[in-house]
C-alpha cells in the first residue's frame, strides 16, 4: 500500500515539473516571438560596444575595457510594463575582456589604457622618508596620491599612516627586502590599519624578485611610465600622456614643486586618480 503511494506521488512530482518546464518554455517562446522583443533585438545592435583585451607586449601589460551589450530580459521587462517601445528605458550591462588584467599577475603593468585621460601620482615612501609635507600639498589641492610604504615604516610611523587613509597605500617592500614573510605581514598590517586589501606592488625597473613574490601573492606590479629624476615640472611638462603613472621622489624638490605640477596635469585636461582607478577595466560612468 505504501509502496503505491510512493509511486503516485513520484508521478504527481514528475508531471508538476513537466508542467512547469512547459510553461517556462512556453512563456520563452511567446516573448521571443513578440513584436517587442524584436525590435529591442533590433536597436540593439547600435549600442553594443565589444570589450578589448588587455595589451601584453613581452613581460609587460597594459589594461583593457569593459564592452556594453543590451541587458535584453530587463529591458523587455521594463518596455512591457511601459506599454510599447522606449528607447530611454533601455537596460545595459558591461562584458568583460577574454584577456584581463584583472587575473594577470606574472606581468609588469606599465599605465592604464591608452584612452583614460587620467593620471596616477605615485610616491614611494622608504625607511628614511618624510611623505607629511607631500601629503599636506595633496590633500590642499584636493587631489589623491597613490603611496608604496616600506613595512617597517609603517610599523614605526601609525600615526602619520593615520592621516594618509584618504590616500591609496600599498606596500612597497620591508626594510628593502622582499621576503614573504615580511612581506605578507606588513600587507596584514596595512589591511588591519586601513581596513583596505593591498592590490599592487611597485618596481622601477624588469625587477624579477619583486614580480615573482608579488604575483605569488597574487598582487598586480606596477612600473612607472614616467619616473621622476631630478625636475618634476619639467620632466612632466616633457612627458605627459593618457593613462600615465608618474613616480615622484619624495624629497624638497618635489614638495616644491609638486603644486605646479598638480596645476599643469589638471590644465591640460587630466584628472589626477588613484591607481585603482587608473587601472580598472570598467566603462567610465
Amino acid at each position: 500500500m505504501l509502496k503505491k503511494k510512493l509511486i503516485q506521488v513520484s508521478i504527481v512530482m514528475v508531471l508538476v515539473l513537466f508542467s512547469f518546464y512547459y510553461t517556462n518554455k512556453t512563456i520563452d517562446i511567446i516573448r521571443e516571438t513578440d513584436p517587442l522583443m524584436k525590435r529591442i533585438k533590433e536597436e540593439s545592435k547600435q549600442y553594443e560596444v565589444p570589450a578589448e583585451d588587455a595589451k601584453i607586449e613581452e613581460n609587460k601589460i597594459t589594461p583593457g575595457k569593459n564592452g556594453k551589450e543590451v541587458d535584453y530580459d530587463e529591458t523587455y521587462k521594463k518596455m512591457k510594463r511601459y506599454g510599447t517601445y522606449n528607447e530611454s528605458l533601455t537596460v545595459f550591462k558591461e562584458t568583460t575582456p577574454t584577456i584581463s588584467i584583472e587575473d594577470t599577475y606574472d606581468k609588469f603593468v606599465t599605465g592604464g589604457h591608452e584612452e583614460k585621460k587620467a593620471v596616477t601620482l605615485v610616491f614611494t615612501v622608504t625607511k628614511d622618508s618624510n611623505p607629511q609635507e607631500i601629503v599636506r600639498i595633496l590633500n590642499q589641492e584636493e587631489t589623491t596620491g597613490t603611496f608604496f610604504i616600506d613595512g617597517l615604516w609603517l610599523e614605526n610611523n601609525l600615526a602619520i599612516v593615520k592621516e594618509m587613509l584618504n590616500h591609496e597605500l600599498e606596500i612597497l617592500n620591508y626594510n628593502d627586502r622582499y621576503e614573504e614573510i615580511y612581506f605578507s605581514s606588513a600587507i596584514q598590517y596595512l589591511k588591519n590599519v586601513s581596513a583596505t586589501t593591498p592590490k599592487y606592488c611597485y618596481a622601477e625597473y624588469d625587477n624579477k624578485e619583486v614580480i615573482e613574490l608579488c604575483s605569488k601573492l597574487e598582487l598586480h606590479t606596477i612600473i612607472p611610465t614616467i619616473k621622476i629624476t631630478s625636475s618634476p615640472f619639467q620632466e612632466v611638462k616633457e612627458k605627459l600622456q593618457n593613462a600615465a603613472i608618474i613616480s615622484l621622489p619624495i624629497n624638497q624638490t618635489t614638495e616644491i614643486e609638486l603644486k605646479t605640477v598638480i596645476d599643469y596635469i589638471k590644465s591640460k585636461g587630466y584628472k589626477i586618480v588613484k591607481l585603482d582607478e587608473l587601472l580598472s577595466e570598467q566603462l567610465e560612468k
